[in-house]
């Protein structure tokens, strides 16, 4: 093995070239910095590749040419309405204050192309506020940053793997240790370091201490989310917080591992088990639908919706496109027949769904406390796709202040080490059931956008 040591220095360094990584690169440079970002894969992809590439943030341009009437103020409430307050309220009063300013920056000084996801409320959010990609895909999201990037001249490094931090004194930064892919090992010395990282739902280990009732359920995320760079900043003292926190997915096909989008069901669809049942209300808690799902027979259920969800779901989601191709929708012209093909007890099936056209018909409330409407009232040919729920990526980690600063168990804060992405806390409360849709983009987009610009102004 080569052990051979180089050593490189550069003003802002930063780990990891996701959503995070790369948005803070963007803001460090254009706050006049020189700035090295360090990526372990050959190609930059990570969690933000496999999301759905939707940032949610509130007041921003979009939303006002939209005629939608939100402000930072109404969704740090809707953050710590869903958390039942057990987030950090400053974290959350952060996060929503800045998401906006992140996200206008994006679109009209870097020129991104993000659409308002109108139809996409509920789930917490009070108002639409996703912004997302045409394809509503991460892979689109990772293709701006990535150009971006390259029309700005910032240097990626992949396949270059962090393995140490190198202290300068207990409170700051001045190296990081790398190894390469033929095992030799470099020093990039630095002036700041952004931790922009992942989480750790790859770590089996982590997951089954941290977050025991996902333990055995499947892993829908980047196989590089072990957790490294948070243990190597635990290391030197710094403090984590919410380890339990995660984001789940309740719609992922199955067997083929494609993200459904949830407008099906925001726009009548809904979940039906084995049984030939409803179970849940399919428009609460978006995260917390994977435990219950898995916990119905066989660990599956059904999102039943028709025709006219089909086409909308085919004309926007590059993932509902790609299911489609391969078969994962089952379509029929009646409820028997549709029972027939997801082999569930027909006459229950037809019972439940007869249920669920009276309630549209009504505008009455569900049992599960689910408000229909006349518009969420579906029309044959029926479409039926199978789910099962899976964890996606974690939501705790290295507790940041308002500058995006990591902070020490001692509670006061690196000098120089800055964190963001999925190596940092998230305001998603401590379990599964706080979080937000586009809450994870958003936070990896506005620590970065808010660390680069705080690690540029300090070595500047």
């Amino acid at each position: 093995m080569n052990t051979s040591h180089n050593s490189h220095s550069i003003p802002v360094l930063i780990a990891g070239a996701g959503a995070c990584g790369l948005t803070a690169a963007l803001a460090a440079h254009n706050s006049g910095a020189e700035v090295l970002v360090l990526e372990r894969d050959s190609t930059p992809f990570g969690s933000t590749g496999m999301s759905y590439g939707a940032i949610c943030a509130a007041g921003t341009r979009l939303q006002r040419d939209a005629g939608i009437d939100d402000s930072a103020e109404h969704l740090a409430e809707d953050i710590m309405t869903v958390t039942g307050g057990q987030t950090s309220e400053s974290l959350a009063r952060l996060i929503a204050t800045n998401a906006g300013t992140a996200v206008d920056w994006l679109i009209d000084d870097l020129g991104f192309d993000l659409t308002m996801e109108a139809n996409w409320t509920g789930f917490g959010h009070r108002q639409p506020r996703l912004h997302a990609t045409p394809g509503r895909s991460g892979e689109q999201l990772m293709g701006m940053l990535l150009q971006a990037c390259e029309s700005a001249g910032i240097t990626i490094l992949t396949q270059a793997r962090v393995t140490e931090l190198l202290p300068a004194s207990e409170n700051s930064i001045r190296a990081v240790q790398i190894e390469r892919p033929d095992g030799a090992i470099e020093t990039v010395n630095c002036d700041a370091l952004i931790l922009a990282t992942c989480g750790f739902g790859a770590n089996a280990k982590w997951v089954s201490q941290h977050i025991p009732e996902l333990a055995n359920a499947r892993y829908f995320g980047h196989e590089g989310n072990d957790g490294a760079c948070i243990e190597l900043a635990c290391n030197l003292g710094a403090s984590v917080a919410d380890m339990g926190a995660y984001q789940s997915l309740g719609s992922l096909a199955d067997p083929h591992s494609l993200v459904i989008p949830h407008t099906l069901m925001i726009s009548g669809g809904v979940q039906i088990n084995n049984n030939g049942v409803r179970f849940e209300n399919e428009l609460h808690d978006i995260s917390g639908q994977a435990l219950t799902i898995l916990d119905q027979p066989d660990g599956i259920c059904w999102i039943v919706y028709d025709e006219q969800r089909h086409q909308n779901a085919l004309a926007s989601f590059n993932d509902y496109q790609s299911a489609t191709a391969l078969g994962a929708p089952l379509t029929a012209a009646s409820w028997p027949e549709l029972a027939a093909l997801m082999k569930v007890e027909a006459d229950e099936f037809t019972r439940t769904m007869d249920e669920v056209a009276n309630l549209c018909s009504t505008s009455h409330a569900d049992h599960f406390g689910r408000t229909f409407s006349p518009s969420d009232a579906l029309s044959p040919p029926y479409y039926t796709i199978r789910v099962t729920g899976a964890l996606f990526h974690t939501q705790g980690g290295l507790i940041v202040d308002n500058d995006a600063r990591v902070v020490q168990n001692n509670g006061t804060s690196f000098t120089n080490l800055f964190a963001g992405g999925g190596a940092a806390r998230s305001v998603s409360g401590p379990g599964g059931w706080g979080y937000l849709p586009g809450m994870g983009l958003c936070t990896a987009v506005t620590l970065g956008y808010l660390a680069g610009k705080n690690a540029a102004a300090a070595v500047g």
